[in-house]
């Protein structure tokens, strides 16, 4: 005769209590997936907002510029300023997949109109209904965005050194295609206008928002590029109307 052991009913109450407990727990601590709500992603770099537009004046993808500053238009002492904002650019290069690398190629007397070459100079720029104290020069050989040779002006007007290193920095990024972009938030792209003259804008190196937006202006150069930016537009926001950009200059031959 087979025998077998009978629980004493109470505890085979207190287990059945422990199991509903025990899938009571995991349900908390598990929930099911649709119960899970999640918000709306929101870019952190939109264009007009944190980010600027670009489709302007741009080097070709891996080029290797040579700069050159005009002597009797800086001081000694400002010649390290010009050039902090290369190695800024330069050490982004990888990051926004451009391979544009700059190389001070020493000071001269006179602009090169050498095939990639980079003038920095003085020159009369300052407007002070638009507060624009600098501006990019560039020529194409192919009349398309692509640079050929440019140069950046400066007002004499820019003498603090922060300044000057600011201005350098957002001028390099005309250099990269990107736009002003006078609707952008304080501190988030150096193409935010400056707000009062010859004081700094804490802006020394490109952003997160710059870096990604050369990287997909060099994206599009892999399957269209642009003519020449003659008159070149700022779109400052979706649903506003843009503004004229401060530097659609081009420079002849020599």
């Amino acid at each position: 005769m087979k025998t077998r052991s009978l629980q004493p009913p109470a505890l085979k109450t207190d287990l059945t209590v422990l199991c509903v407990s025990l899938i009571l727990l995991a349900a908390v601590c598990n929930p099911p997936v649709f119960s899970q709500t999640r918000e709306p992603t929101v870019s952190p770099c939109k264009v007009g907002v944190r980010a600027p537009a670009f489709g302007f004046w741009t080097w070709a993808a891996n080029s290797q510029v040579k700069v050159f500053i005009l002597a009797a238009h800086f001081k000694t002492e400002e010649i390290p300023v010009l050039l902090a904002p290369l190695e800024s650019w330069n050490a982004v290069a990888e990051a926004s997949s451009s391979g544009v690398k700059f190389t001070y190629a020493g000071s001269v007397s006179e602009p090169q109109y050498c095939e990639n070459c980079l003038t920095i100079m003085r020159g009369k720029v300052y407007e002070k209904k638009t507060r624009h104290a600098t501006k990019l020069q560039a020529y194409s050989v192919h009349a398309d965005q692509i640079i050929s040779y440019a140069e950046v002006v400066i007002d004499p007007i820019i003498t603090n050194p922060e300044a000057l290193k600011n201005a350098m920095v957002h001028e390099l990024g005309h250099n990269f295609g990107l736009l002003d972009c006078f609707s952008c938030k304080d501190r988030s792209t150096v193409m935010n206008q400056f707000k009062v003259i010859n004081f700094s804008n804490g802006m020394e190196a490109p952003t997160a928002c710059d870096i990604s937006q050369v990287k997909a202006a060099y994206e599009e150069l892999k399957t269209h590029v642009r003519p020449s930016p003659m008159v070149a537009k700022v779109m400052v926001d979706e649903g506003e109307e843009p503004v004229d950009d401060d530097t659609p200059t081009v420079i002849p031959l020599p």
